[in-house]
């Protein structure tokens, strides 16, 4: 047996990363929507009610549309948009978020995948949190520097073609300027935060690839940690986790030149974390593929978890 599985929104540069995931897997029977028939309604009905698996890769609007869609409680629905993110209905798609998170996807009907952003800040500051080495009411403050691909198609052409929001782009700019950028809610939820972080997002010349930095003042958080108990607590926490690396500690996780890759995971589903800095200050990395273990990669991590199937399958480590 088959299980059958549909993309609503293949289209967009989510949907066709998970296509090409799916196309890879002789496990899986892909439904196809006839191209000329994607919008409308009652199709799209007929095809989510009838996969076993339907993600979601829509804006939100039409992602909360397609949810009202599917009317039996077998399909599993993964969607890749903000539209469920911090809605306590759904399990948030991260299975490294805390031990008993893998579990809780196995047994969902709703998956909510995180944003790419989110995915590193999470990672970075929920066991801190968990641990009390971060207070969940301190002020955190986050940079992410990200490939223009996680802009969809209009910004990838407009990069790709040098006009519109692709003029100025061999410089790294800052965007969601007015600090509210669409991933900063479930970033406070899911990092175990009372308070928001401040977030500043920056897009640069490059297709892909996301490095997410967060610095502390070591000495003004009530514990005072040092590096090595940030690294341990980060060593203890992803132990055993196939998709999330710690890496050493120290001069041996130092860039061979000195600057940071934010591209060095691209074209897998790992997230790796880096610890640096000194007696007083930390700056802490999480680097990931946007459009891997940010998205399309995520996605179907989570699938393969709620259908009971090793969870690597079809995914680069």
């Amino acid at each position: 047996m088959k299980y059958r599985v549909f993309v609503d929104g293949q289209a967009g540069t989510t949907g066709l990363q998970i296509m090409d995931r799916l196309a890879a897997r002789s496990d899986l029977e892909i439904l196809q929507i006839d191209p000329e028939k994607r919008k409308d309604i009652e199709e799209r009905r007929k095809l989510l009610n009838q996969a076993d698996v339907a993600f979601l890769c829509l804006p939100d609007d039409a992602s909360r549309e397609s949810v009202g869609l599917v009317a039996n409680d077998r399909t599993i629905v993964i969607d890749a948009s903000t539209a469920h993110r911090t809605n306590p209905a759904w399990v948030y798609g991260l299975p490294e978020l805390s031990h008993s998170q893998r579990e809780a996807i196995g047994k969902a009907k709703r998956i909510a995948v995180p944003g790419c952003h989110a995915t590193g800040f999470v990672l970075l500051v929920r066991p801190l949190v968990e641990m009390a080495l971060l207070p969940s009411d301190y002020p955190v403050t986050c940079h992410s520097v990200t490939g223009y691909s996680g802009g969809g198609h209009k910004l990838i052409e407009a990069y790709k073609q040098m006009e519109g929001a692709g003029k100025g782009m061999e410089a790294a700019r800052h965007y969601a300027l007015t600090l509210q950028h669409k991933h900063v809610p479930e970033m406070r939820l899911h990092g175990g935060l009372s308070v928001a972080p401040l977030f500043t997002p920056i897009i640069g010349n490059f297709e892909r690839g996301m490095a997410v930095a967060i610095p502390l003042q070591l000495w003004s958080l009530p514990k005072k940690p040092r590096l090595e108990d940030i690294h341990g607590c980060y060593r203890a926490h992803y132990a055993g986790q196939r998709f999330v690396r710690v890496q050493p500690l120290g001069e041996a996780a130092l860039p061979e030149a000195g600057y940071f890759d934010p591209t060095a995971c691209n074209g897998t589903n790992r997230a790796e974390i880096f610890v640096y800095g000194h007696e007083e200050q930390a700056l802490l990395i999480c680097r990931l593929d946007n459009l891997g273990k940010g998205a399309s990669g995520a996605a179907m991590q989570c699938m393969n978890i709620a259908l009971g199937l090793d969870e690597g399958l079809g995914l680069i480590e």
